[in-house]
This record gives C-alpha cells, sequence and structure tokens, in this order.
C-alpha cells in the first residue's frame, strides 16, 4: 500500500505536472503563433504587395502598352522647294535684268543731253582767271581729296566695262569673308552663307552660298578668274545679262549639287563663287573655243579654250564619280553646264523674249506713252 501509494502519489505529481506545462506551453504557443502568425502574415501581404507591384508593373509591356519610343524617322528630303526657288529666281533674274538695261539705256539719253550742256556752259566761260582764284580759294584738305578722287575717277575709268561690273562683286565677297571671321557671326554663316540640302533652311543659302568663302585662298583664285574673263563675258553678253547669268547661275549649280548629294547621300555643307565662276568661263570657251589662254605661274604653256573647258569637265567628272571631297565637283559642273547650254541656246530662248516685259514696264512708267517704245529702244545683246 505504502508502494501503490507513493507511486500513486508520484503519478498525480507527474501528471499536474503535465498538465501544467501543457497549460503553460498552450498559454504561451497561441501568442507565439499570433506572433508567428503575424509575422508570417506580415510578411505575407508585403510579398504579395511586392508581387503585385511588380506584375503592375511587368504588365502594361505583357499587354503591349507602348514602352520607350523609338528613334526618330530622318525625314525624307524633297527638292521640290528649292526647284521651285531655282527657278523662280532665274526667272526674277532675267526679268530683272530687262528691266535695268531699260533704265540704263534711259539714263544714258539723259547723261548725254547734261554732257552736251555742261561742254556749251564750259565753252562760255574759259576764263582761267576764275577756276585760279576758284583753287586757290580751296584748303589744303579740300585739294588733297579733288586730287585724289580725280585720281580714283582715272582708275575707274581705265577699266573695261566688265572689271567695272565684277568690282562690286568682289566687294560682296570680301565683305563675307570678313564676317566669317566675326565669332557671334559664326552660326547665321553656317544657317545662311552654306548650302546643303539636309539643312532646315535650303533656298536663301542657295543664293547667298555664291557669294561666301571661308578661305582667302579660295576667294582670290575664284574672283581672279572671274576678274580676268570679266571684260569678254561682259562684251559678249552686255552687264545686265552678265549678272542675271551670273545669278542664275549660282542657284543653278547649287540645286546640281544638292540633287547629287541627295542622290548619294553625302550631305555636307558648301560655300563659294565656284558655280557661278564657272559658268563665265565655259561661256566664254563655247563660245570663243580658239582664243589662247594660259596659267599665271607657267606664262609659257598655252591652250585653247576649248581644250582648257574640255579639261575642266573631265576632272570634275572624275571627281563626282570617285567621290573626291575637295571640292563640290557637282557645282562645277552645273555651272560649266549651264554656261555652255546658255551660249547656245539660252540666249535666243530667254533673253531675245524679253520686249514684252520691257514694253509692259514702260507702260508702267509712262502711262501717256503707251504705243512709244522706251527711250533708244533696248536691242537684242
Amino acid at each position: 500500500m505504502a508502494w501503490r501509494g507513493c507511486v500513486m502519489k508520484w503519478a498525480k505529481t507527474e501528471f499536474i505536472r503535465s498538465s501544467n506545462t501543457t497549460s503553460r506551453s498552450s498559454r504561451l504557443n497561441p501568442c507565439n503563433q499570433q506572433k508567428c502568425g503575424f509575422r508570417r502574415e506580415a510578411k505575407r501581404p508585403e510579398t504579395k504587395k511586392g508581387n503585385v507591384t511588380q506584375e503592375m508593373k511587368a504588365s502594361p509591356s505583357e499587354a503591349g502598352a507602348p514602352g520607350p519610343p523609338p528613334p526618330p524617322k530622318a525625314p525624307r528630303l524633297t527638292l521640290f522647294k528649292p526647284l521651285m526657288f531655282t527657278v523662280g529666281f532665274t526667272g526674277c533674274s532675267f526679268g530683272a535684268a530687262a528691266i535695268l538695261q531699260y533704265e540704263t539705256l534711259k539714263l544714258r539719253v539723259q547723261s548725254s543731253k547734261d554732257e552736251e550742256e555742261g561742254e556749251r556752259f564750259l565753252q562760255g566761260s574759259q576764263d582761267m582767271a576764275y577756276w585760279h582764284d576758284w583753287w586757290s580759294q580751296l584748303s589744303s584738305l579740300q585739294r588733297q581729296l579733288i586730287l585724289v578722287m580725280s585720281m580714283v575717277d582715272d582708275f575707274w575709268s581705265s577699266l573695261t566695262e566688265g572689271q567695272r561690273t565684277v568690282t562690286g562683286i568682289i566687294a560682296i565677297n570680301v565683305v563675307v569673308l570678313c564676317c566669317w571671321r566675326i565669332p557671334s557671326m559664326q552660326r547665321s554663316m553656317i544657317k545662311y552663307f552654306t548650302s546643303n540640302p539636309a539643312s532646315k533652311t535650303r533656298c536663301l543659302p542657295m543664293v547667298l552660298s555664291s557669294f561666301s568663302h571661308y578661305s582667302i585662298i579660295h576667294m582670290v583664285v575664284n574672283m581672279y578668274v572671274l576678274w580676268t574673263f570679266s571684260s569678254g563675258i561682259v562684251s559678249l553678253l552686255g552687264k545686265e545679262q552678265f549678272l542675271a547669268v551670273y545669278m542664275s547661275a549660282g542657284v543653278i549649280s547649287t540645286m546640281v549639287s544638292y540633287m547629287c548629294k541627295t542622290a548619294t547621300g553625302r550631305f555636307h555643307p558648301s560655300l563659294g563663287a565656284s558655280g557661278a565662276v564657272m559658268a563665265v568661263l565655259a561661256a566664254v570657251c563655247a563660245k570663243v573655243p580658239e582664243a589662247k589662254l594660259g596659267i599665271i605661274f607657267l606664262p609659257m604653256l598655252t591652250f585653247t579654250a576649248g581644250t582648257a573647258l574640255k579639261v575642266l569637265v573631265a576632272i570634275d567628272t572624275a571627281g563626282l564619280i570617285l567621290g573626291w571631297r575637295l571640292f563640290d565637283h557637282a557645282t562645277h559642273l552645273g555651272g560649266a553646264l549651264f554656261g555652255v547650254w546658255y551660249v547656245a541656246y539660252g540666249h535666243k530662248l530667254i533673253w531675245r523674249k524679253r520686249e514684252p516685259l520691257v514694253k509692259l514696264w514702260h507702260d508702267m512708267r509712262s502711262p501717256g506713252a503707251s504705243g512709244s517704245r522706251p527711250g533708244g529702244g533696248p536691242g537684242p545683246q
């Protein structure tokens, strides 16, 4: 009984301990489970939230929504506006030249009358004492200015009509060359005084680039050739028609360059009066092919104008085919071909048909004399 009582007591004690342990564990476990459950539940929403966010971020691209914008496509170049500008500018150049010739002839008639009256006045006042007194009343500065003006007038009178005509063109080129040396004008000079079919401004540079040179050597060579052939071309066409041909050749040669650059995809800016100068040179050489020419540095070497034109055209053709980048050979070819075409056909097709325009201008200037011809009547050159 004592053993049994000890065993029962021991069993009861162990049962109470185990029940207490179970109750304690049951008291602690819910808290632990809640904590663990809270932690798990806290982790799960974060994970789910992250998954939802990732899915939401990924879903637009999966749903076909636009991602980053693709690189912009290069706009396809069209030369319609430069072509229309070339046609319009050429027509306006020859129209303005015809009107200028009319006004020049009218001014010559008036100036000849004034000269006759001036000669009569001088013949009536040959008193040398009067001019001596007038000269003595001038100051030394006034006398020096009169002497300088007299020397300039003598030099100007010694020039041919062609040389006097191209003097203004050379002066414009010199001014533009000086503008290239001004840093604040570099952006405007590149925009308006260089021609490039890939540029946003394409029409106005077709004219301005013909008066633009960045290198002094380039300008000197072009202006020397223009000065050399100016007398021949002006005596052949007249100064008004020459100016129209020169301006038109600059635009037409640039248009040819635009077409070649667009066809080959070689877009680079160009500038210089080479196209217009080549038109002048080609016109003279085509009109007088047997004329003898020479090189300034090799005076002993002479050749005919026709041979020089063929060699220049061959060199520019080879440069255009082989892709030489030293010069804009397309511009040279365009100017040379226009010069040859004009002396062969253009003079008859354009200049000789200017009479209706001149008559219309005459009627606008003098409405009362609508049926008469202009003073002197500009005959064909």
